[in-house]
């Protein structure tokens, strides 16, 4: 039990000394940039009817598709504890060699260099 509070005190007080400091130490003095809801490159209060930067648009899925490794390869500790732990890494494996080949083929078209 003493253990117990005593993890619980510490707890408490961490959180607090650093709620108390976060409202303490960052800098006040925001610009039309940090005020703006959106962070895509043009300005959101201008016309709807500017073209968009396929780029942009390009990099932004390429993100999505490479983040997503993080999903399929999350599962893998438990998928260890398997009756056959080698199926597991030959797909594991798989999906890292099939993001890999992705990675460079974008790579060697060109598709993630941002400007030209």
């Amino acid at each position: 039990m003493n253990l117990i509070m005593t993890i619980l005190i510490i707890t408490t007080t961490l959180s607090l000394i650093l709620a108390a400091v976060s409202f303490w130490l960052p800098q006040m003095s925001p610009d039309a940039e940090k005020l703006s809801p959106y962070e895509c490159g043009f300005d959101p209060l201008g016309s709807a009817r500017l073209p968009f930067s396929l780029r942009f648009f390009l990099v932004a899925i390429l993100f999505l598709l490479f983040d997503l490794e993080i999903a399929l390869l999350l599962p893998l500790p438990w998928g260890d504890q398997l009756h056959n732990p080698t199926e597991t890494l030959f797909w594991a494996t798989t999906v890292l060699i099939l993001l890999t080949l992705g990675l460079i083929y974008e790579w060697t078209q060109g598709g993630l260099e941002w400007a030209e």
